[in-house]
């Protein structure tokens, strides 16, 4: 497997390419935009575009679906119809994808939006905006909020701590490191952490 990554300036999100070599084929996650080079990556590398997944349906994450879909026809999945209208995959809760001779396993994590879903192939998980390095997504309101953190820790935290995260802006972290200094999510643990008891008088 090769990820090749690309930036969309228009909303400084991520895009990837990931193509499996021995077969020549690829998928794309999240394109916000795509460029002369994103298309120069899939011809050079004389890949068949076979599918594109989304991690929720905002803007800058998928703009460039309509170009793409323009030039390839791959199968599209989403947690939201309205990606692609009929020619969504509408993909809920937890499973699996064969695709381009690559196992995808999509996982629901709610919060930041309510169609956000989490890809992981290998040891790669790909998060959007669920979590990036130091920090999570925003949230609507503090019940949102609770269900975003609730989900990291149980389906994110719950990965090996090699588990590389490549999120929908900024750059690729791991699983242990965001435990240790995810500054959001350790304010978490802080305040779910037992009240320190205070001295008692002398």
């Amino acid at each position: 497997m090769k990820i090749y990554f690309h930036l969309n300036l228009g909303g400084f999100s991520n895009c990837y390419v990931v193509a499996n070599e021995s077969i020549k084929e690829a998928i794309i996650i999240d394109p916000g935009r795509i460029t002369e080079e994103i298309i120069d990556t899939i011809e050079n590398g004389s890949y068949k575009l076979t599918g594109v997944f989304i991690t929720h349906n905002h803007g800058s994450h998928v703009h460039g679906l309509k170009t793409l879909r323009k030039i390839y026809t791959p199968k599209i999945y989403a947690a939201d119809w309205e990606v692609a209208g009929n020619d969504t995959n509408v993909i809920t809760g937890d499973g699996k994808v064969r695709i381009a001779g690559l196992s995808v396993r999509y996982m629901a994590l709610p919060g930041h939006t309510a169609d956000s879903m989490v890809y992981k192939i290998g040891t790669v998980l790909f998060t959007g905006d669920a979590i990036s390095a130091g920090k999570i997504g925003t949230t609507n309101n503090s019940y949102s909020d609770f269900i975003l953190r609730n989900n990291i820790e149980r389906k994110i935290f719950s990965q090996q701590d090699g588990t590389v995260l490549m999120p929908g802006h900024g750059p690729p972290t791991c699983v242990g490191v965001e435990k240790l200094y995810n500054l959001d999510m350790v304010r978490t643990a802080d305040k779910n952490a037992a009240p320190i008891e205070p001295l008692p008088d002398e």
